[in-house]
């Protein structure tokens, strides 16, 4: 019986150290560049870099709203798209269209209010620019250009929860009043993490535009 609670014991301790290990490997990918302006213990301002985003709208709750979100994302990054290629024939260039291709995934699955939906966003590659990126094959998702912007942030670990989230949103919010910082548009929540991290090895962020 000892010897079976042992080897019960074994798997246990193999499946979260897996966990802990595996978090943070899946998710070193490429993450948005920017410059920390300031930083105040797990607040910072940070000043980041042009990017392209690829993003849909999402009706319903925000937890379910994200996931769902994601699902058409992914279908656009791993090959639900269309590649334009240029070819010269007789000094002319002509389009051809070449089906699916797959874009490496980033970080962090991005989420924000939108009237009455949810705006769910991945930021494309730093090496692709609009002209060579493919075009969605479900036309609910769209690409747009972000010029540099300037936020205020807050880290925080845990799980994506409406609790937690808005434990930490208020955090923000209160630092953001108490500093006189004028901001634009409703806070962006950002989730690094694969949904099998344990939660302490986590990464979240709240991000809040501050007005040029």
């Amino acid at each position: 019986m000892r010897k079976k609670w042992i080897i019960i014991a074994t798997i246990i301790g193999t499946v979260l150290i897996s966990a802990v290990a595996v978090g943070p490997i899946m998710s070193d990918v490429e993450t948005p560049e920017y410059e920390v302006v300031k930083s105040d213990r797990n607040i910072e301002i940070r000043l980041y870099e042009p990017m392209i985003i690829a993003k849909v709208l999402m009706d319903g709750k925000r937890e379910d709203a994200i996931g769902d979100g994601f699902r058409l994302l992914a279908d656009y990054i791993f090959g639900n798209n269309t590649v334009k290629q240029y070819t010269d024939m007789a000094s002319l260039k002509k389009k051809k269209q070449q089906k699916g291709t797959t874009i490496a995934m980033t970080a962090p699955v991005q989420q924000q209010s939108a009237d009455s939906s949810w705006q769910i966003s991945f930021v494309m590659p730093s090496k692709h620019s609009m002209k060579e990126l493919p075009k969605p094959g479900n036309d609910r998702v769209t690409l747009k250009e972000i010029p540099a912007k300037q936020f205020i942030v807050i880290t925080f670990s845990g799980m994506n929860s409406d609790a937690n989230v808005k434990k930490y949103e208020d955090k923000l919010m209160q630092y953001v009043k108490t500093n006189d910082i004028l901001f634009v548009g409703s806070p962006k929540y950002a989730f690094y993490n694969p949904p099998w991290t344990l939660p302490p090895m986590r990464r979240n962020e709240i991000m809040i535009e501050i007005e040029q």
